[in-house]
């Protein structure tokens, strides 16, 4: 733990400040800072729809080419999932589009096709919140899986996926229990295998259980739910939806015509999902991307590219090991001393402030800290990145005092024994004797 005055820099608290500890998502806090350094707040994805041959009495006589560059917001969290697909449907109709001859091609080349990073558990990988990552990504690369009862006892489970189109394959194992039983549903799906296992029992008449779960091929999800928006709106396609990595003809994209051309929020924006409600993808996209504005397009290009920021910044050689963007990993590392110095830097660059404690979680209000420190003088008051995996608990960011002083902190916690509950109720005790802290 270490607990530092804003004001002038006098240190109020620490212990074992300088000792690595795994992070969890306050790994963000590493990636989001140097990113709004590296990209800048107005920084925005871009994603195309681009034709090698011209539309021709309402007909494209080719290939409909998809070209990301790794827009990690083109998803159903804030309306329809595909929403930006309705509208680029639209827009292409309006352009006189009113059928494709040729395939809907993802391209998704501006990254590398490695999709996880550096340490992920094998059994995370089907959960949504371990999606790997994609130049096109829709969806966040996850589809919601509902289990729900059959109509008498020992039938299979009914199994639905929304949105259609993850190229999931079900192998339902999963019955219908006595009414009194528990539901119990256990996923499994390896990596590179669209082969999704459900194994369990739903509970007769009882609620469906309902899962977020990962992709295979994000951008093959991506391609095949635009093809079926575009049908969907009167265009007739006649390809299919393909990954451009699984075809042996590419089709040229030197020339090729844009015919819609789309941008995502501001990374400003991006920020506020991607720390209130800790979404791992997001941050790993953003670790990519910084490797691709370097000249690589990778996770080592990104983590290099985020470490010379830092390391500018004064953060100490041995302080950070980072093998991810997100915090997924158990092969991260860093000190409470590293993210104090990274959000004290963030403090007082006014080019980066602002954006960046506004898309933190504020305790007691919104993001994983709503249901934190309510009732307290930390409500509305302290601004902290959460984490949380197995035997590590983290939470860091700022407070004002109750004399109004502002105040950087960091507490990490790993390898402990007792409930994890315990733990996240200490170090809301710590933050809010912090918050009603005076030095008269």
């Amino acid at each position: 733990m270490l607990v530092k005055s804003l004001s002038n820099d006098e240190t109020l608290y620490r212990a074992n400040a300088q000792k690595l500890f795994m992070p969890a998502s306050n790994m963000k806090i590493v990636t989001l800072a140097a990113a709004a350094e590296r990209l800048g707040w107005d920084f925005r994805y871009e994603t195309r729809l681009v034709a090698p041959a011209p539309i021709e009495n309402g007909a494209l006589g080719g290939d409909l080419i998809a070209v990301g560059s790794g827009d990690p917001s083109i998803s159903g969290r804030d309306g329809p999932a595909t929403r930006v697909f309705d509208a680029w449907a639209e827009a292409l109709k309006a352009k006189g589009l009113a059928r494709i001859d040729g395939r809907i091609v993802g391209d998704d080349d501006a990254f590398d096709d490695e999709r996880w990073g550096a340490g992920w558990t094998w059994d995370d990988l089907d959960a949504g919140y371990a999606a790997g990552v994609s130049a096109l990504q829709f969806n966040e690369n996850s589809v919601r899986v509902s289990v729900a009862p059959g109509l008498a006892v020992g039938d299979d489970a009914i199994v639905t996926i929304e949105p259609a189109g993850g190229g999931l394959v079900v192998v339902n194992r999963v019955k219908t229990g006595a009414a009194d039983t528990r539901a119990g549903i256990a996923t499994r799906r390896l990596a590179g295998s669209a082969r999704l296992e459900l194994v369990g029992s739903v509970p007769l008449g009882g609620p469906p259980g309902v899962q977020t779960l990962s992709v295979d091929n994000p951008t093959q999800f991506f391609v095949t739910v635009l093809r079926s928006a575009l049908i969907a709106h009167g265009i007739d396609v006649r390809g299919p939806a393909v990954d451009i990595d699984d075809i042996p003809d590419p089709p040229a994209r030197d020339h090729a015509s844009v015919l819609v051309a789309y941008q995502s929020p501001p990374l400003s924006a991006l920020a506020t999902t991607l720390m209130k409600v800790s979404q791992n993808l997001y941050a790993e996209t953003l670790l990519k991307t910084m490797g691709a504005r370097a000249g690589t397009p990778t996770f080592a290009a990104g983590r290099t590219a985020a470490r010379a920021t830092l390391e500018a910044w004064g953060v100490r050689e041995g302080g950070l090991i980072m093998r991810d963007g997100s915090g997924l990993s158990r092969y991260n590392y860093v000190t409470p001393d590293t993210l104090v110095t990274i959000l004290t830097h963030v403090d007082r660059d006014g080019r980066l402030r602002d954006p960046f404690e506004s898309a933190l979680p504020i305790g007691g209000r919104d993001g994983t800290l709503a249901r934190r420190v309510a009732g307290t003088a930390a409500e509305g008051n302290v601004r902290a990145k959460t984490g949380s995996i197995a035997n590590a608990r983290a939470l860091s960011g700022y407070v004002k005092t109750a004399d109004g002083e502002p105040l950087v902190f960091s507490i990490l916690t790993n390898s402990f024994e007792v409930p994890a509950g315990v733990v996240e109720a200490a170090a809301d005790a710590i933050v809010v004797r912090l918050a009603q802290f005076r030095r008269r």
